[in-house]
């Protein structure tokens, strides 16, 4: 018996016991006369996890997630179900787990994968604890007695076939398969939302900054009478050169190795002290770029120079765009050229800055001139120039950056 459940098998027990139909008492107690049974067969019964489970607790694993497995199942049951799965940890029975004070757990609990014949308190204590470590934590759950653990969760997880309509109202999330890799599924997808999030308040930022620093940049030396862009060319900008390049940003396809990067710390702002300073660096460069080129060329005329500082400076946001699109890696390749909707809306914000400068319409209303192919190449050149001293400071942050690509601490307890 013990064999097939270390085999991850649940054993029933058939058996007999023959009455006198004359002298059997159907009113009497019947657990009192279980007994003197024939015993008949053991029946070993297997119920396999769902092929895609392990898959999904091993890149919970990669992307910084703890699962551990919370069941009524025997304890050896459980243990063995969960090395399938691949949950790492010792298995602890609920009496023993309930035996254990806090401090004693709070030291051990990364080491606890597996707990069994657990009571509706075990599940509750074990969420508490987790939080007390400053863990963000998840609990999946079907039945009534899951109800508080669920409640108590940070998130918690019903399942939307097998579950109780108690457990579905002590929920957040109801997964309407029943299935575990779903939640993995849901992470992922929200941490390509966040990641694209946080690229496009970078480029917001960092062209805010380039916005601030022009203008007094432009004050203090005074190129082009103070003012770097007419209201007109400032609303151009943002409508019609930012707005393409953000909304690549924000529905841009999820960075590679999303799911084996650690989580996030909770109290972690988006943006933190060395992300401000780099974004001020990039915006300062931004903007004295963008009056170099104006101071160059206001000796030729106003006109000019306002040309100059606004096809700088709205190449400066696209270059900055492809640069937001990863914090670490290379904006240098081709993976924009591969995705259509990239490709277009980048190709839209370039087209965007070359119009104002051709049409007579665009150019009276916004003040702008043409401007001829040297010129051209001197405003791409400048952006470029921006794009590669970008290139350099992820050099040196993805050699940091590479310490978050390994199996950290998390901790998400989950009943399979």
């Amino acid at each position: 018996m013990t064999g097939w459940q270390r085999g991850g098998e649940r054993v029933m027990v058939v058996a007999r016991r023959d009455f006198d139909p004359k002298t059997f008492d159907p009113n009497a107690n019947l657990i009192e006369q279980v007994r003197d049974l024939t015993l008949l067969a053991m029946v070993g019964i297997v119920d396999p996890p769902r092929p895609e489970a392990r898959d999904a607790i091993a890149k919970c694993h990669s992307a910084g997630i703890q699962v551990r497995m919370i069941t009524g199942d025997h304890a050896v049951t459980a243990a063995a179900i969960g090395r399938e799965l691949g949950i790492v940890g010792k298995a602890l029975t609920g009496a023993e787990f309930a035996a254990m004070s806090d401090e004693q757990l709070l030291k051990e609990l990364s080491d606890i994968g597996v707990v069994a014949r657990v009571a509706p308190e075990d599940k509750i204590r074990l969420v508490d604890l987790l939080q007390r470590q400053q863990n963000i934590v998840a609990m999946t759950g079907d039945g009534v007695n899951d109800a508080p653990a669920l409640k108590k969760a940070d998130i918690g997880v019903a399942m939307g076939i097998t579950g109780t309509e108690v457990s579905k109202g002590a929920a957040v999330m109801i997964l309407t398969d029943d299935n575990f890799a779903t939640i993995v599924k849901a992470v992922e997808f929200g941490r390509a939302i966040y990641g694209n999030l946080f690229n496009f308040v970078r480029f917001q930022m960092t062209s805010l900054v380039g916005y601030i620093a022009a203008y007094l940049g432009a004050a203090i030396f005074v190129i082009t009478g103070g003012v770097p862009f007419a209201p007109f060319v400032v609303l151009w900008v943002n409508f019609f050169v930012q707005v393409p390049v953000a909304i690549a940003l924000g529905f841009d396809k999820p960075e590679p190795g999303l799911m084996e990067k650690k989580p996030r710390p909770l109290k972690q702002p988006i943006l933190n002290r060395p992300q401000w300073l780099r974004i001020g660096f990039i915006g300062v460069l931004t903007a004295a770029g963008t009056l170099s080129l104006a101071a160059v060329a206001e000796s030729t005329g106003f006109t000019l120079a306002a040309t100059m500082a606004f096809v700088s400076f709205s190449l400066f946001c696209v270059t900055r765009g492809l640069a937001c699109r990863s914090e670490t890696q290379s904006a240098l390749n081709r993976d924009v050229l591969h995705d259509r909707n990239q490709s277009m809306l980048f190709g839209l914000a370039l087209l965007l800055i070359f119009l104002p400068t051709q049409l007579d319409f665009l150019q009276r209303g916004l003040g702008l001139t043409s401007l001829e192919g040297s010129q051209w190449l001197l405003c791409i050149a400048a952006a470029i120039a921006l794009l590669l001293v970008d290139e350099i400071v992820k050099v040196f942050l993805r050699s940091r950056h590479m310490k978050d690509v390994i199996p950290p601490q998390g901790a998400v307890p989950a009943r399979v």
